[in-house]
């Protein structure tokens, strides 16, 4: 088969009319850059998946989609006027909505489009009584062909009859968009019930106050998220319930939008027997993450621990709004009668549901039930007057229930319609129509039994089963946005599917199959798709199914390799701990050998670095020189392990100098190992994992009585601190010491939050701070955020995504420099450039810095380096308001921190 994808390069808003409401755009824009061009003229395209960040206009038109606007405006087929399409047989041609004038201008002038048009013409008249009998009608019918846009009545709307057809009829080209006003205020209501079914109950009521969005939330929703650590704290904005109604209502004016939130809770209220607990909320930010918890649906249903996996199968069935209620009685009925569990919710509003269901597809019997469950459940929506497909289309597993809720004649309405357009079945055969079977072409099937490769890591949250890993991605597409969060750095810069988290997914899944790629570990497919991954770990916590790459290709390459030589990069970079100890002996003679014009292009080459980098620059003194020589102080203190890593020890010894300070003045005793510890970081990248576990092992020993005593660990550099708080539980699952070290180690910033309670001086200065990938996937940057607000800093965390260095990404040759100035240059570099010498650029990952450094020549900060700052420069307040100087406090605070530590002292909450 061949895919286009056209995602990569046709994404344009051709013409933005804000007169004529209407937008003329390229099938690949995405849905969120045509609604923020948009709305700068108050207007939206209605439709919003929750993809909406990154779901296709194409795509949309293809599956017909809606989302929770479609209340206010309708389905993507309600939203498109016209549209340019191509034919299998090379006919591009405009379509849209015909006078019978132009009907009989079009079929008299023959040709291949006149056919076209002549045979639509023939098939509308052969079935329209059948099609208004037939066709439900509801707000979310999607199932079937959409012949009823032929009807007179629809005025031959051809463009509406290609909409929802996936792929199976033509190629769209270009399409023209009606555009909805959006009222710039808007307002969430949310409605707590006893259960799903009472919040069922009362959509009528709350539609005839027409609601911009409705949606439905049962209790296994929030459930299953406070077991997967989603918005956990979030969770406490709902009323009291264990079903939710969540309204969204808009106007000129915030008090016009109350006005309709404050009708709808004034009518409940009357039902003083059925009445909801109510929340209205007037805080923009909470009302986001109101709407974050919905959109978690299916992040929260399809994998949780301890649960059966669910699948897709009848997650968008619709009926009349009035009838949810009673349809999600019955339905419930069904599940009990198969033996299923699942959540409920969805878009109520428009009366359709999600779900995802525990279906046995592993064997035959599962399978068998599966499909008996399926057509019970596609008579049960008929029944209710409704449709099996709400919103995503039925393409293959559907297809076979379509003669249930339209008849075998209709059906064939239907071929005959593909059959008009693509004559030879060359579009997307097997789907909607002369579909393959629902139990064809299964993923898992009675025939699933993968390779079950041993594995150097230990994956506990799949029972321990890399295979299993490889079930997690369920082709949600989140990896495949653009421009926000840090997945996935190098499809945003090649958006290239196999450089997507979910095409490499997809190719380790092939591996395991042994089908299309039988070269197990040394397959070169999936070498390759994993070369440009980055190892950001953005997918680990961007990804609603939490999709580790960065441990899959770690991995994947300690096999790829095992017995053959890797490439040189992997022995430069990737015992750069070795290398850096051996350069400390004589840095000066190292700094000019790997700078000087005739020297430094032979040291690149022989480390596999790019000529265009330059190599970062060895102190003339390392941390570790400078402590031992230091007196020692503070016997007596609370004690802190300051992990001093390869990178700050041997470039960046001031950092760590600085640390010490903080630490010291928040009243501790810093303890620095004696022997040479190394977490092994670089490792990881090169899938070296037996050494890398090696070294692991060697901390273990060496600060076994510290591990013991709790004694916490400070680390300054974000991705070491993240190999013991994520890696080191993967190589030792079962070792209590390896969990007391995951528990006890910390950032500078938690540590002084969490246990320290320190009071920093105040640091009125302005700055912009750039999360390190590892930091927002395994830690967060919540500690951070809290800390900057207790010293006054006026910041702004940048969502910046991926600094593109990436450890020793951004310094290899070739299309890796490429990919890695790209992804600097998607936001972070032009935020420093714009405000340099502003404001303070905070970066506590050295690779980070490194890319700033090395591309723009600002030298970015370390978050100890901030806090030395305010120690030196900051002011406090006296008693009476007046300011004091903290260098004539430090010796009081120091007092007061350790008087803290030792009545306040909490265990950290480690957050997985």
């Amino acid at each position: 088969a061949v895919v286009l994808d056209f995602s990569k390069y046709l994404h344009k808003i051709l013409e933005l009319n804000p007169t004529g409401k209407f937008a003329r755009v390229q099938p690949g824009i995405a849905l969120d850059d045509l609604r923020a061009a948009a709305e700068k003229f108050h207007l939206t395209f209605g439709p919003d998946p929750s993809t909406h960040a990154y779901c296709t206009l194409g795509g949309m038109i293809g599956n017909n989609s809606c989302g929770v606007h479609s209340v206010m405006s309708g389905k993507t087929v309600d939203n498109i006027e016209e549209m340019k399409v191509l034919t299998y047989d090379g006919l591009e041609m405009t379509v849209g909505k015909t006078s019978e004038a132009e009907l009989q201008k079009i079929t008299s002038t023959g040709g291949r489009r006149g056919e076209i048009y002549s045979a639509l013409k023939n098939l509308r008249d052969k079935y329209a009584d059948l099609i208004r009998k037939k066709y439900p009608n509801i707000p979310r019918r999607v199932s079937g062909y959409n012949l009823d846009q032929l009807l007179p009545e629809k005025n031959f709307n051809v463009a509406g009859a290609l909409v929802g057809t996936e792929g199976t009829c033509v190629t769209v080209l270009e399409a023209k968009a009606r555009l909805v006003y959006s009222p710039p205020f808007r307002v969430v209501l949310a409605l707590g019930y006893p259960s799903i079914y009472e919040a069922g109950d009362h959509v009528a009521e709350v539609l005839e106050y027409e609601p911009l969005g409705l949606e439905g939330v049962d209790d296994t929703l929030p459930r299953n998220m406070k077991k997967l650590h989603m918005h956990a704290q979030d969770l406490k904005l709902l009323p009291e319930g264990n079903g939710w109604l969540i309204a969204e209502f808009g106007g000129e004016s915030r008090a016009e939008a109350e006005e309709k939130a404050r009708a709808v809770m004034a009518k409940l209220k009357k039902f003083w027997r059925r009445s909801p607990t109510m929340k209205l909320y007037d805080d923009p930010h909470e009302e986001e993450k109101i709407w974050e918890i919905r959109e978690a649906g299916l992040g929260a249903t399809a994998r949780v621990p301890g649960d059966p996996v669910t699948w897709e199968g009848w997650e968008d069935s619709a009926v009349p709004p009035h009838q949810v209620g009673i349809y999600l009685r019955a339905l419930r009925k069904l599940f009990n009668k198969f033996g299923y569990a699942c959540s409920l919710y969805g878009h109520f509003g428009d009366g359709c549901i999600h779900t995802r269901i525990d279906f046995g597809l592993k064997d035959k019997t599962g399978i068998e039930k599966y499909q008996q469950f399926v057509r019970e459940a596609a008579a049960l929506v008929t029944a209710l007057g409704g449709s099996i497909s709400g919103e995503h289309g039925d393409g293959q597993s559907k297809a076979d229930l379509l003669p249930i809720m339209f008849g075998e004649e209709l059906v064939g309405a239907f071929r005959e319609f593909k059959k008009i357009w693509d004559p030879q079945n060359k579009m997307n055969p097997g789907k909607v129509v002369n579909a393959f079977h629902n139990d064809e072409n299964l993923r898992l099937g009675a025939n699933y039994n993968p390779w079950q490769p041993e594995t150097k890591f230990f994956y506990a949250e799949d029972r321990g089963n890399f295979s299993e890993s490889m079930l997690r991605c369920v082709g949600v597409g989140k990896c495949r946005r653009g421009e926000s969060g840090t997945m996935c750095p190098s499809y945003m810069v090649t958006r290239e599917e196999k450089h997507s988290t979910r095409g490499r997914a997809r190719l380790l899944f092939e591996m395991l199959q042994g089908e299309v790629l039988q070269d197990g570990w040394r397959s070169k497919e999936v070498h390759d798709a994993l070369e440009l991954c980055l190892s950001c770990k953005g997918c680990q916590s961007d990804c609603p199914m939490h999709v580790d790459m960065a441990t899959y290709k770690a991995e994947f390459l300690s096999h790829h390799y095992k017995n053959r030589l890797r490439p040189r990069r992997a022995y430069s970079m990737g015992l750069i701990h070795v290398w850096s100890r051996f350069a400390s002996m004589a840095p000066r003679l190292v700094n000019f050998l790997g700078n000087a014009p005739l020297t430094a292009p032979v040291a690149k080459w022989l480390a596999g670095i790019s000529q265009k980098r330059k190599l970062p620059q060895f102190a003339t003194e390392t941390f570790r020189d400078w402590w031992f020589k230091r007196p020692k102080a503070n016997f007596g203190k609370p004690p802190v392990i300051l992990w001093v890593d390869t990178f700050n020890n041997y470039f960046h010894p001031d950092i760590l100098k600085a640390a010490t300070e903080v630490l010291e003045a928040a009243g501790y005793r810093v303890i620095v190992p004696e022997k040479k510890l190394c977490c092994g970081r670089p490792l990881y990248d090169f899938g070296m994992l037996d050494y890398a576990k090696k070294l692991l092992g060697d901390i273990l020993v060496t600060l076994r009585k510290e591990i013991r005593d709790d004694v916490p660990v400070v680390g300054l550099e974000p991705s070491c601190t993240a190999v013991f708080r994520d890696e080191l539980k993967r190589l030792f699952p079962f070792d209590e010491d390896a969990r007391r070290l995951c528990q006890n180690t910390m950032t500078l910033s938690e540590f002084l939050t969490k246990r320290a309670f320190f009071d920093f001086p105040k640091l009125n200065v302005e700055a912009v701070v750039h999360g390190h990938c590892h930091q927002k996937a395994v830690m967060k940057m919540d500690a951070e955020e809290k800390l900057f607000q207790q010293i006054g800093l006026d910041f702004q965390m940048l969502d910046s995504g991926c600094c593109g260095m990436a450890g020793s990404f951004g310094f290899e040759p070739g299309e890796h420099y490429e990919v890695s100035v790209k992804c600097a240059e998607r936001m972070l570099l032009p935020t420093v450039r714009d405000v340099k010498g502003k404001k303070l650029i905070i970066a506590d990952g050295f690779s980070c810095r490194e890319q700033i450094e090395q591309l723009d020549g600002h030298r970015a900060l370390h978050t100890a380096e901030v806090l030395v700052k305010a120690l030196h420069q900051g002011s406090r307040l006296n008693p009476e308001g007046k300011k004091i100087q903290p260098q004539q406090t430090v010796p009081e605070m120091q007092e007061q921190s350790a008087l803290k530590n030792r009545h306040q002292a909490e265990p950290m909450e480690t957050k997985h």
